[in-house]
């Protein structure tokens, strides 16, 4: 593939190939845009069938955090790291000291965190060769597992959707079918009991699925039924592209709002869904409560802060949904737009030369953990 024309497309800042033969580490850099700050997004480590596929999964998920920062109303970019290799077999200390040096070697344009594949113990030993790091353990100072924030968000997400769909945002006495019961989605659940919700779980752990049903009397159901149950509200927590058209024809809840990345398996779908009259809540809009908590850490990390800001998503996905009747157009449409309008105006007004910029970003608090 050509990766200049790639990333000229998008218009990608950057793409940095990191090598280790030592340790055998092969990392991805990609930094998607800097103007509202450095760039923040994970480390994800997968088995990738091919260099290029870890390129592009790379530059996909950099822009995704692009738009996911942006909306978030954080002062930050989108970058994301991907490493080739097998989490449960490849890793080592040497392996993540040394993709933490090419971290430091940035020098603040890229900010890690964990992702998929990685742990904050793997952050911790990151965090011994860079100060560029997020998701540390506790113990650092940090805000360590950022599953609860990231369900807490969805949790708000989903009941400004049910107000647009229903007239009211109170969940109880609604039932709520969730695809996949994980970390994030098992926090959610929590949210969701407490208010009285009669919850629906799947999973393919079985023992994730029974932990739910013991904790908050959850019905389970097998996998491949989910998607079809009668309910108000689906909440797609597992795989991305689950809406897709096999799917949308089984689809009985008004709202869908969920944890996954990359619900949408083409942009149409979104189309599809907003002509069906179905509230979708964006996924990078809904989601985004990790890491509006792990971003909290760049100014010394405060847990009552964070969850502010980390409500807010209630607000954002209110005035996605806003611009969607507005204009008559999809919410995903409506969420591109206002990360596209929130960027475009801060390249405005950051374009006066200063000679010592300030950045909310500081090796001093980050080094204060």
């Amino acid at each position: 593939m050509e990766w200049f024309a790639a990333m000229e497309r998008d218009d990608y800042e950057e793409l940095l190939f990191c090598q280790d033969k030592a340790s055998g580490l092969k990392a991805i850099i990609a930094i998607h845009d800097t103007t509202l700050g450095p760039a923040l997004g994970g480390t994800r480590m997968w088995t990738y069938a091919s260099e290029e596929e870890a390129v592009i999964d790379a530059l996909r998920l950099a822009k995704g955090m692009t738009y996911k920062n942006a909306v978030s109303g954080l002062n930050l970019g989108g970058g994301k790291t991907v490493i080739i290799g097998d989490p449960k077999k490849d890793k080592s200390e040497a392996m993540f000291r040394a993709f933490g040096r090419y971290i430091q070697g940035l020098n603040g344009r890229y900010i890690t965190a964990e992702d998929v594949g990685t742990t904050e113990e793997d952050m911790n030993i990151i965090y011994q060769e860079t100060d560029y790091v997020t998701g540390t353990s506790p113990t650092f100072g940090s805000s360590g597992n950022p599953s609860p924030a990231t369900a807490f968000g969805v949790y708000q997400g989903m009941k400004a959707a049910a107000k647009a769909a229903f007239g009211t945002d109170s969940l109880e006495g609604k039932t709520i079918a969730v695809q996949g019961v994980g970390n994030v989605a098992f926090n959610l659940c929590k949210h969701l009991h407490e208010e009285g919700v009669q919850l629906i779980v799947t999973d393919i752990n079985k023992e994730a699925v029974s932990r739910a049903v013991e904790a908050y009397g959850a019905k389970a159901v097998d996998p491949d039924e989910i998607i079809g149950v009668a309910c108000d509200i689906y909440a797609p927590c597992a795989l991305g592209a689950t809406l897709n058209d096999e799917t949308l024809p089984l689809i009985k809840a008004s709202v869908i709002a969920g944890a996954a990345n990359n619900q949408l398996k083409e942009a149409r779908h979104g189309d599809a869904l907003h002509e069906m009259g179905i509230v979708y809540a964006p996924d990078y809009v809904i989601n985004a409560g990790g890491v509006i908590n792990i971003a909290d850490e760049l100014n010394g990390y405060n847990r009552e802060r964070a969850y502010q800001q980390v409500a807010k998503i209630y607000d954002n996905i209110t005035k996605v949904l806003e611009i969607s009747r507005h204009h008559g157009i999809p919410t995903y449409a409506a969420a591109d737009r206002l990360a596209e309008e929130r960027i475009a105006s801060l390249k405005n007004t950051r374009s006066t030369f200063l000679q010592n910029g300030h950045h909310t970003l500081s090796r001093r608090n980050l080094s204060a953990r």
